[in-house]
């Protein structure tokens, strides 16, 4: 038996998971042993499914023939260390083993581990893993700008292992004879990868400008890797009876364009997915979408499951109760606008760093997601180094791209080493231990920290990558400050751990810490995956002693849209999850209303931050 695998891909908040369950659901219905696995950090396979799920193969129930797993980084991580440790344990003494641990107990290895779990299920050699034979594997994956960097990792990670062979047998993740055995692994997941015969990439996109940037741009990274098998679901489209209502209608005369856009210059299968006037969440609504996606079905999309009385219109947070944490106050000020993938955090943090520079504050604004998309909606480009906007005075805007940054990080390092009068031999062997695949992700911190500790600006905005992302690189300072003698430095020289550099980390997570002086805004739309990956995302921030300052709730219909029975019963849903980000969220809630186009250039940014922060918010 060959196994298929479908990879979904896309940008964040194009409808990946639902597509992807939905298919999944229907190769199950079709009699296939059919596997969905999330490598998303912030996994919600089991908000979709509606049951729990985790960090191990689950029989679904209400349906047979499918399984799910969410892949927890964490458990991956201690999974990875033991099966590396437990051959060494045999052979060498403890002290010596322990030093391989330490070595593996740095932020490295995180990464390499939810990788490496995730190539168990491509080889599919072990039966602890998969202990079905499955027919269909269905992989959701995080959004595009970190499944690109998951896929190079078979490639990068089978060199370093050589390189390291070839030199001290060392590497960042422990030494290359304990995980010898992983290079052969990766280069069999790479064969699979590039194999049409059992591998297709089904790229979700939207029809809007961002969407088909990201997927071209992702369809093209991929063709470098040598993986060709790819095919479009293109969802969100606005259907006909929509179009009764003059927001939804304006919105799908926009459309038009893209989909003609989508057909000129993305070649490839393509099925069209509409909006539909509900959640897909459940296996029944599953299994309808799977339906529609095969154009077996046409007349669904009021087939709501939910109550369509829309509660009595309330106030939200007025905006004097938000602009507290939003403007400086004699003091710098960061604002981290964080969320899934999708809800709009770079429209928001945009809007928002514009309205700042136009109330005479000096803003820089940055993006971490390796997808970056602040030059689309800026409409001028952004580069690796802060600029200035043109024509308009106080913005300055700039991209932390963490391919620029590895090699500027990597020379700081080995120059200090040898300025510390480094022998060359230990200096080579940094070098080897530096030119590893996570090094990226450490020099992205690096750069990130440098930002977040330069007094220069009165407002610094960061455009967040998706929250499982965000969440793994505010946490790195804590992880990286306990790991720095331990890094890089382990097998050479404990000294050249940087003091400064520990410093630095320690003064901005007192400044994540300080609501006087940093502001966590989590943006969403209203609905339940958002608002319950936001929240799982400010609970694990206070376990980090940082507060969640700002909810934002994006895409809201306003209350005179709700005049058709596609709208209503859409506003109907959102009016309720409003009042659900009210009650979980004990922060000013500010709203954004859905609009009739997209939201790109400085002037449509000016009008949008003046409508957030000065006029009154009603729903």
């Amino acid at each position: 038996m060959t196994t298929q695998f479908i990879f979904f891909s896309g940008k964040g908040g194009v409808g990946k998971t639902s597509m992807a369950c939905a298919t999944a659901v229907r190769h199950a219905d079709a009699g296939q042993r059919t596997l969905i696995i999330t490598t998303d950090p912030a996994a919600n396979l089991a908000d979709v499914f509606e049951q729990p799920i985790g960090h191990h193969i689950t029989a679904l129930a209400g349906i047979s023939n499918l399984w799910a797993m969410e892949i927890d980084p964490d458990s991956a991580t201690e999974e990875y260390k033991e099966r590396a440790l437990a051959p060494l344990r045999d052979i060498f003494p403890a002290p010596m083993v322990e030093v391989v641990n330490e070595q593996m107990s740095g932020p490295c290895t995180a990464e390499v581990a939810a990788f490496d779990r995730f190539t168990d299920f491509l080889v599919l050699d072990n039966d602890a893993y998969c202990p079905v034979p499955f027919d269909v594997i269905v992989f959701d994956t995080a959004p595009t700008g970190h499944t690109i960097r998951l896929l190079e990792l078979p490639a990068e990670w089978a060199n370093t292992i050589s390189a390291a062979e070839q030199g001290s047998g060392q590497t960042c993740i422990g030494p290359a004879a304990a995980i010898q055995s992983a290079k052969f692994k990766y280069e069999r997941a790479l064969g699979i990868l590039r194999d049409p015969a059992q591998t297709r990439f089904t790229f979700v996109l939207h029809p809007e400008a961002i969407a088909i940037h990201e997927t071209r741009r992702a369809i093209g990274e991929l063709s470098k890797l040598a993986i060709h098998t790819h095919d479009l679901i293109i969802n969100g489209i606005i259907p006909p009876q929509a179009t009764a209502n003059s927001l939804f209608a304006a919105r799908a005369e926009m459309q038009v364009g893209y989909l003609a856009q989508i057909e000129r210059e993305l070649p490839y299968a393509a099925r069209r997915m509409f909006l539909m006037d509900g959640e897909i969440k459940g296996i029944d609504r599953l299994r309808t979408v799977a339906a529609l996606l095969n154009g077996e079905e046409t007349a669904v999309f009021n087939q709501t499951s939910h109550d369509q009385t829309i509660p009595a219109e309330f106030h939200l947070l007025h905006p004097s109760e938000v602009l507290p944490r939003i403007l400086p106050n004699g003091r710098r000020r960061t604002i981290f606008f964080a969320g899934k993938g999708g809800v709009g955090k770079t429209v928001a943090s945009c809007a928002t760093a514009v309205w700042l520079a136009n109330q005479g504050h000096k803003t820089l604004l940055l993006t971490t997601d390796p997808a970056a998309h602040l030059g689309n909606v800026l409409g001028e480009p952004v580069g690796d180094e802060p600029a200035p906007l043109a024509g308009l005075p106080n913005l300055w805007a700039v991209k932390i791209d963490p391919k620029a940054v590895a090699d500027v990080y990597k020379k700081r390092i080995l120059d200090d080493a040898r300025q510390r009068g480094r022998p060359e031999a230990a200096i080579k062997v940094m070098a080897e231990e530096l030119d590893s695949p996570c090094t990226e992700e450490i020099a992205a911190f690096d750069r990130f920290i440098e930002f977040a500790s330069d007094g220069s600006w009165q407002s610094v905005v960061f455009d967040t990558a998706p929250t499982g992302h965000t969440l793994r690189m505010l946490e790195l300072p804590l992880d990286w400050s306990k790991q720095l003698d331990v890094k890089v430095f382990a097998s050479v020289d404990t000294a050249v751990a940087d003091d400064v550099a520990k410093q630095r980390f320690a003064d901005v997570i007192d400044m994540m810490r300080r609501p006087e002086r940093s502001t966590f805004a989590f943006v969403m739309y209203p609905e339940s995956t958002p608002i319950i990956e936001a929240y799982r995302a400010s609970q694990e921030l206070a376990t980090l002693d940082i507060p969640t300052g700002l909810a934002v709730a994006n895409f809201v219909i306003p209350a005179e849209q709700a005049d058709t029975p596609f709208t209503h019963s859409r506003r109907a849903m959102q009016a309720r999850y409003l009042a659900e980000i009210q009650e979980r969220f004990d922060v000013p809630v500010l709203t954004i209303p859905l609009l009739p186009q997209e939201v790109q250039g400085l002037v449509m940014l000016a009008e949008l931050g003046e409508q957030m922060y000065h006029e009154a918010v009603m729903v």
